[in-house]
């Protein structure tokens, strides 16, 4: 049966596991699409515009921001980033998922958007002293630029309760199951597969054998 596609919004203090919980999923979920998104960062080494990002020039943002062609997009560490429409439109209407790998203040910009085509989940560490341990056995950054991540952990972590579903990232493997548990569901939601359904059952109906 035919059905619109999600936009699974995935959401978590920087070290608690998010882009390690993307990576599993998308590796889980081949026909699942990822959002590219838009940014005002210089590219790194080996970074293609297009593949990790679409780098823009801060007046090329400002022109996407202008003529609404991000769905959302908001400052993270002094520089901008933001959702292309377009691509995420097409998946939807072709009946692909899409994987969003954004913050709180991204998700409820798509959320405003997008609301009936969202699936928000907010993943937490075990505990403070445990994440900023993650962060430190990175080995990258220094103790002021810890200390910010720390700071707006917290911050993050405070909208939890704006998101459908939360999970404490403290065994990697039981919360991915989790999440997965999450993406099958929503699949299967009757409001999710729409018309071909309703046809079905339509159709079923008015079989010839349907009193027999």
């Amino acid at each position: 049966m035919n059905r619109r596609g999600i936009l699974f919004v995935l959401s978590s203090p920087s070290g608690a596991g998010k882009s390690t919980m993307a990576r599993m999923l998308l590796e889980a979920e081949p026909d699942m699409r990822v959002s590219i998104s838009a940014t005002t960062r210089a590219p790194r080494r080996g970074e293609e515009h297009g593949r990790e990002y679409f780098f823009e020039s801060e007046t090329e943002f400002d022109t996407l921001v202008e003529t609404g062609a991000l769905i959302e997009w908001a400052h993270v560490f002094d520089h901008r980033y933001g959702t292309p429409r377009a691509p995420v439109e097409e998946a939807l209407t072709s009946g692909k998922d899409m994987l969003f790998d954004v913050d709180w203040q991204g998700t409820q910009q798509l959320r405003q958007q997008m609301r009936e085509d969202i699936v928000s989940i907010f993943l937490l560490p075990p505990s403070m002293a445990e994440l900023e341990r993650r962060l430190r056995s990175r080995g990258t950054d220094s103790d002021d630029v810890i200390a910010g991540r720390m700071d707006r952990a917290e911050a993050e972590i405070s909208h939890w309760a704006e998101y459908d579903y939360v999970f404490i990232n403290d065994h990697l493997s039981s919360c991915f199951a989790d999440v997965r548990k999450v993406v099958d569901g929503e699949r299967l939601r009757r409001t999710r597969r729409g018309a071909s359904l309703t046809d079905f059952v339509r159709n079923m109906s008015r079989s010839p054998d349907a009193g027999a």
